[in-house]
């Protein structure tokens, strides 16, 4: 029992930040810090089963603890997106924000899994041997993913945008997988 307890404050201690970080990416910095609990609350009821290297494991743990809290992210991210376009009718806005607003309303209108994959490349900074690992799925299909989720991507801002933000947003994501 004390080696076991040792282990997962080493797990703890070595991957806390990482989970509260990858919620919070997702959710709200409250919400985040729940789901790291509930995360390594897991980890603790399923010791056994935490592998050596225990890093993309607990991630996708917490990716399924935030799975139901998502769509109402989504939802809120949505209405943001409309209070904003109302905003920017109005003739209120800067150009920073605009452009902020182009990529995030690209972004949006992703199916969750481009989303996902996008995220854990460009947000969580993972490679695609971690990224696979969380998702549950080969390396093989994560590229595939990756490669799929970055055309449609690209071809949100072609349909709502001028050519600059795209160019912008593929070194973005680029750059980070």
């Amino acid at each position: 029992m004390a080696d076991d307890r040792e282990r997962f404050e080493r797990i703890y201690r070595e991957n806390f930040r990482a989970v509260l970080r990858f919620a919070a990416t997702r959710i709200d910095p409250e919400r985040a810090k729940d789901v790291a609990a509930e995360t390594f609350l897991v980890a603790w009821r399923r010791l056994d089963d935490v592998p050596a290297e225990p890093r993309a494991w607990l991630l996708g743990v917490a990716r399924k603890v935030i799975a139901g809290q998502f769509r109402s992210q989504t939802r809120r991210d949505a209405l943001a997106l409309r209070l904003e376009a109302e905003r920017d009718e109005s003739g209120d806005h800067a150009a920073g924000f605009a452009e902020r607003d182009e990529v995030l309303a690209a972004f949006t209108s992703l199916r969750e899994r481009d989303r996902e994959v996008l995220r854990l490349v460009a947000w969580d900074g993972l490679d695609a041997a971690e990224a696979a690992e969380v998702l549950g799925v080969t390396r093989l299909a994560f590229a595939v993913r990756l490669h799929r989720a970055r055309r449609r991507l690209e071809q949100a801002f072609e349909s709502d945008s001028p050519a600059a933000p795209i160019a912008k947003a593929r070194r973005h994501v680029d750059a980070h997988s």
